[in-house]
């Protein structure tokens, strides 16, 4: 288990095409000249990530007013998101990653320990993107409480 590759600002973010929740293919093109809110989260349908999800979707019309677009991905198949969407209002694309190809692009898949034991997984974290596909910010390692008032806070919004 090696230490992921950390994105940092101004680097270009990782070109991505994935499925949502409802089947469609969501690129990380079909957004260019908008900022792009990317969250990574380790499951659907668990506690943590729930609080996280609920908290970007009653904060996504505000981000939304200021131009931002929120998109979420975690390594659950297309299905655990729809379930996920369905159960929590989710409004915004849930992407499937459950290669982690994309997740280890953006550094966020990596070593974890939990209870003593290390295992691979995805790295709590959040990314800002410009409009022209660069990092605005990475955020590691973030707490899903709390995390995005932080975010809006950071962002002006």
């Amino acid at each position: 288990m090696s230490e992921p590759t950390r994105l940092s600002p101004g680097d270009a973010a990782p070109a991505f095409t994935l499925p949502d929740q409802q089947g469609r293919t969501v690129r990380l093109s079909d957004h260019r000249g908008r900022r792009v809110v990317l969250f990574a989260y380790p499951a659907a349908l668990t506690p943590g990530c729930t609080k996280e999800a609920c908290d970007f979707r009653d904060s996504e019309a505000a981000l939304a007013s200021a131009g931002f677009v929120v998109l979420g991905i975690s390594p659950d198949p297309v299905e655990t998101q729809a379930r996920f969407a369905d159960r929590d209002e989710l409004g915004y694309p849930l992407l499937a990653d459950p290669d982690h190809e994309v997740l280890a692009a953006y550094g966020a898949w990596g070593p974890k320990q939990n209870y003593g034991r290390w295992y691979d997984g995805v790295i709590r974290s959040t990314f800002v993107i410009d409009g022209q596909g660069r990092i605005e910010h990475a955020l590691y390692n973030v707490k899903a409480t709390g995390h995005v008032a932080r975010v809006r806070k950071l962002l002006g919004v």
